[in-house]
């Protein structure tokens, strides 16, 4: 037995032995959504500093390490590094030693604006956490978009429980272990009043229960309105040396304080506003964030209005008004998390079914060829299917790792997002056309020229039939079999390692047809025999090489107008008049002077695509009369209660395709929205858009498709299969419009 023959069995064997493991998560329908598993609220009321607070479930944890905030618009602000308590100290058995956090956790962002006229601030938050008891699984990391408004009030709530690791919120002591101390509204623990002392000065009073203090250093007093009047140096009373944690030394208030406050260039208001921001804590038990009160006084009556933190709060920006995500790793039909067995078993079935995806087909045709011209020797079937399976399963490899990693240091990406470049878009119509070329007999590859292009498909040795099955894996990534997406949103959930197993076991899948072949004679008995038939075939097989070049290059225009088309197919003209002349000159030395010029200009062209602009998708979406996706459109048919179907789709994603010709451009389809009242929403994703990416993050959503239905006034969405029927539609939707 050859020593890659042991290696294929080693590996088969291997996974064998894997099914045997425990699952690492098994269905339940009592686990929470992500976004309510780890509870996330934030405050900006403070300029400078940014606080976010996660409220974790019972027996769910959070990661430390999995933490990472970035500024969505990097250009208008510069974070400083996150503040973070300590966490619980354990060894996680994947990533080894690790801190996590239970109940309650605060992080302090400290920033600093490019323009300090600036009022909003954008933040993209990522996190990563698990259920600890059974069904224990660890959830993708998930990331929440946040706009959040500086000096607006803030979200966190105001009883917040002790930090995870014992530390009080914000720098005050924690609970002592048994306490029975309970936390008071914010109103109730602090008694706000502004009273007017004289016409140029007032009296800010805080009343506090026993056991209640507030911080002097924290306080901030500014004047609103009208313009030309300022707050003096507030006059404070001698208060209570404390030793804060965080803060350091500070002095504190017990009780009731008393504040005079001087107001400069008030002799002719009659009435002044402010905003008072102030903080303080239960000693021995939690600290509140920042409370701010609006206060108008009229300096003639000498009364005031006190607006309450709920009349500050700013209303939610539409695109933080966003879908519950469901669990993730869920299965094909949107019901369970899947496991560990599951997953494999789904990746193995997801491979297999992707040699029927049209996409993976012309390809396959390359294969077609090796194993007929090995009919009369067992052997040699066998070679070509074991360096087939070693270029898919070395392919998948590569992909996944490549994914994965970039998913891990806190970039999105999804399955098929190769395909949203367009150099990568034209790269692949030179192989397909180069490979074409080759089978219609233009020119043959020759030995010098054997490890280098897209002609090593062609060859008939162990380096062709490697390459056919990295081709394979290639073209194959803009298609979602059934199947795929629990398995791949699994890997992204998982530790390295075993998403590592699953994208191998995604390969095997796909070259276990071939592999059958060349170890079961039985079998490749029921091949036909090799003759001369078979050049023709070779040739005829040609022509879908040509077809599949044809759509990249439909793709291509979509995502950069005709102009990149063009420039493909003069460079595609250059590279097969290379070919031409390099399989009629016999490898020359002159030959290789213009074939290496042709070459130089082929790739020019190819360079050029990359510098066009973008096509408006938007534009495209609704020409078929659906409803362009935006936040904050559905947003606003959410809160009408408008049932909505949300289609995330992409020109190069034969799955999207294929749904679009057997449901979605149907009369019956059309028919059935309008019976449902239900509105048609789609987004584009052909191109790079930021937006439809963070949709399919909130879904855990390997790529496209991705099609997800709302009720009928409201509740959360409901993800379906990535191949729909109509029948499974129109339940969907009856559903939602009579929730």
């Amino acid at each position: 037995m050859t020593s890659f023959a042991r290696l294929a069995r080693n590996l088969v064997a291997g996974l064998a032995l894997l099914a045997a493991l425990p699952a690492l998560a098994q269905g339940d329908d009592d686990l929470l959504p992500v976004t309510e598993a780890f509870h996330l609220t934030s405050d900006a009321s403070q300029p400078g500093m940014v606080k976010l607070h996660w409220r974790i479930a019972p027996d769910y944890y959070l990661y430390r390490g999995r933490i990472k905030i970035k500024a969505a618009e990097p250009t208008a602000v510069t974070l400083g590094e996150a503040t973070l308590p300590d966490g619980l100290k354990k060894h996680d058995e994947y990533l080894g030693d690790v801190e996590i956090y239970h109940g309650d956790v605060e992080a302090s962002v400290p920033y600093t604006l490019t323009d300090a006229a600036t009022k909003t601030l954008a933040l993209d938050v990522q996190y990563q956490g698990c259920h600890e008891v059974e069904p224990k699984i660890c959830y993708p990391p998930n990331t929440e978009h946040l706009k959040l408004t500086i000096g607006g009030a803030s979200t966190i709530p105001a009883a917040a429980a002790p930090a995870a690791n014992g530390a009080a919120l914000l720098g005050a002591p924690s609970a002592a272990p048994g306490g029975e101390a309970q936390a008071l509204p914010a109103d109730q623990a602090f008694r706000f009043e502004a009273l007017v002392k004289d016409h140029g000065s007032l009296l800010l009073r805080w009343t506090m229960p026993k056991d209640y203090y507030l911080y002097r250093d924290k306080t901030q007093i500014t004047v609103a309105s009208p313009a030309g009047v300022t707050a003096g140096e507030p006059d404070w009373p001698s208060g209570t040396a404390h030793h804060d944690e965080h803060f350091g030394d500070t002095i504190v208030y017990f009780d009731q304080v008393e504040l005079p406050v001087p107001l400069n260039g008030a002799s002719g208001a009659t009435a002044v506003a402010i905003d008072v921001a102030y903080q303080g804590c239960l000693e021995n038990g939690i600290c509140y964030p920042v409370m701010t009160r609006h206060v108008k006084v009229d300096l003639g009556a000498g009364t005031a209005s006190v607006g309450a933190p709920s009349e500050e709060q700013p209303a939610a920006a539409a695109a933080d008004v966003a879908p519950t995500p469901p669990p993730p790793g869920l299965s094909p039909g949107g019901d369970a998390p899947i496991g560990f067995i599951a997953a494999i078993g789904l990746a193995l079935l997801g491979g297999l079914v992707l040699n029927l995806m049209p996409c993976v087909l012309p390809v396959l045709s390359l294969k077609a060829i090796t194993v007929l011209e090995s009919g009369e020797s067992p052997g040699a079937a066998r070679r070509h299917a074991l360096w087939y399976t070693a270029g898919v399963l070395a392919a998948f490899a590569i992909l996944g790792l490549v994914i994965v990693g970039i998913r891990a240091a806190g970039h999105g990406i999804q399955w098929g997002a190769q395909f949203q470049q367009p150099l990568a878009i034209g790269l692949l119509v030179y192989v397909m056309l180069a490979v074409g070329l080759s089978m219609s007999g233009v020119f043959e590859i020759g030995g010098s020229l054997g490890n280098v292009g897209s002609g090593l498909a062609a060859r008939s040795g162990p380096s062709g039939d490697f390459f056919t099955g990295v081709l394979a894996v290639v073209v194959a990534s803009p298609c979602t079999a059934p199947f795929m997406g629990s398995a791949i949103a699994f890997a992204f959930a998982a530790p390295l390692g075993v998403a590592f197993l699953i994208f191998l076991a995604l390969g095997l899948g796909l070259a276990l047809p071939f592999l059958l072949i060349g170890f079961i004679p039985a079998i490749a008995r029921l091949l036909p025999r090799p003759g001369r038939w078979m050049e023709t075939l070779k040739q005829l097989l040609a022509f879908p090489m040509y077809l599949t070049a044809v759509w990249l290059l439909w793709v291509l225009t979509k995502q950069r107008g005709a102009d990149a088309t063009a420039l493909v197919l003069a460079g595609g003209v250059l590279l097969a008049m290379a070919l031409w002349w390099y399989g009629r000159s016999r490898g020359a030395r002159l030959s290789w002077v213009f074939t290496s010029v042709l070459m130089v200009g082929a790739a020019a062209a190819l360079w050029a695509v990359h510098g066009l602009p973008a096509q408006g998708s938007a534009l495209r979406v609704a020409a078929d009369g659906s409803v362009p996706y935006s936040p904050e459109k559905l947003a606003e048919l959410r809160g009408a209660g408008t049932p909505v179907l949300v289609d995330m789709t992409a020109d190069w994603c034969i799955t999207c395709k294929a749904n679009e010709k057997a449901v979605l451009d149907t009369d019956a389809f059309k028919a059935l929205l309008t019976r449902t009242g239900t509105v048609y929403m789609k987004g584009d994703w052909t191109d790079v858009n930021a937006t439809i990416a963070a949709f399919l993050e909130q879904y855990h959503s390997v790529g496209v498709p991705l099609y997800v239905v709302y009720p009928k006034g409201g509740g959360d969405g409901r993800k379906l299969s990535t191949v729909l029927t109509y029948d499974s539609v129109e339940k969907a939707l009856e559903a939602a419009a009579h929730p």
